[in-house]
């Protein structure tokens, strides 16, 4: 079997995972493609303000419409709400944290007004706003240990970042502060990776047993907010889903860039039912936007 991933860390640190994962149930290694996207290439421009469909996935999706590879391994939230007709995700393994944290030499709270944060999110632009920070806010781009490094030195003072990728790559000895996810609310997806293969692949079993049910109906659930809503970064968006004393929750926040919430929303039911869910929250969104 052949996979397709991006060539950076934590992409083929995720992938290795994954196909370390799978070579237990086949028997047999697998082969890492690495393939870079346009999002890989385009390294000084804010991502909302660029057109994000598919920046991350585009390239890879060829890959495998082409048959060059088997299946490919993405970060869940870099997928556009659409996959391609003949693209199917098999399998979402266990997630992984979908905190938010702080990178910086200093707490959250000791961070004064002026403070250079840097972030290329719209949704963390917003979520410092609405906390009131009056930070200074820079754009940052490149892989995680270029934003560690930054974070840490003179360039600037503080980042916010995902857990789950610093996690993945054994950096956690770098977060200052982990985030509740109602005081900064992840992106949909986040922490949980999608491995997609061809909807006609022979080897689609195979990989599907790597499917962690709750994980993917979490993820599926969140990305159904955006999809009613027709919208990717260009909006302050954040969702999160969660299995609480046997029920699945979802809630999700919706704001202006300035900070200022338009719309909150939590919807409860049977993880059956968790797509509908995501759902109706974008539904009523939708008058928002």
């Amino acid at each position: 079997m052949i996979v397709g991933t991006r060539g950076s860390k934590l992409a083929l640190a995720q992938t290795q995972k994954v196909c370390a994962d799978l070579s237990k149930i086949t028997k047999e290694p697998i082969d890492v493609e690495i393939i870079k996207t346009k999002g890989d290439k385009i390294t000084t421009s804010q991502l909302y303000n660029m057109d994000s469909k598919g920046l991350f996935t585009k390239e890879l999706d060829i890959s495998l419409l082409e048959e060059e590879v088997d299946f490919t391994v993405h970060s869940f939230k870099d997928l556009p709400t659409e996959l391609d007709e003949d693209l199917e995700i098999v399998a979402v393994p266990k997630r992984e944290s979908p905190h938010e944290v702080l990178v910086s030499n200093k707490n959250w709270d000791e961070l004064k007004p002026g403070s250079r944060l840097g972030t290329s999110s719209l949704r963390r632009e917003a979520f410092c706003n609405h906390h009131n920070k009056e930070f200074k806010l820079k754009p940052i781009r490149g892989n995680i240990e270029t934003r560690i490094k930054k974070a840490l030195g003179n360039e600037l003072d503080a980042t916010i970042m995902a857990e789950a990728g610093l996690k993945r790559l054994n950096l956690t000895k770098y977060i200052k502060n982990i985030f509740p996810l109602d005081y900064i609310t992840p992106p949909a997806g986040q922490g949980a990776l999608a491995i997609i293969t061809r909807k006609d692949s022979d080897k689609k079993e195979e990989i599907s047993k790597l499917n962690d049910y709750i994980s993917m109906q979490e993820a599926l659930s969140e990305k159904k907010v955006l999809e009613e809503l027709g919208v990717g970064c260009q909006w302050p968006i954040g969702a999160i889903a969660q299995m609480k004393n046997n029920e699945f929750n979802i809630y999700s926040i919706l704001l202006t860039k300035e900070g200022e919430i338009l719309k909150e929303q939590s919807e409860k039911g049977s993880v059956k039912n968790a797509i509908e869910l995501g759902g109706r929250i974008g539904k009523i969104f939708a008058d928002y936007v």
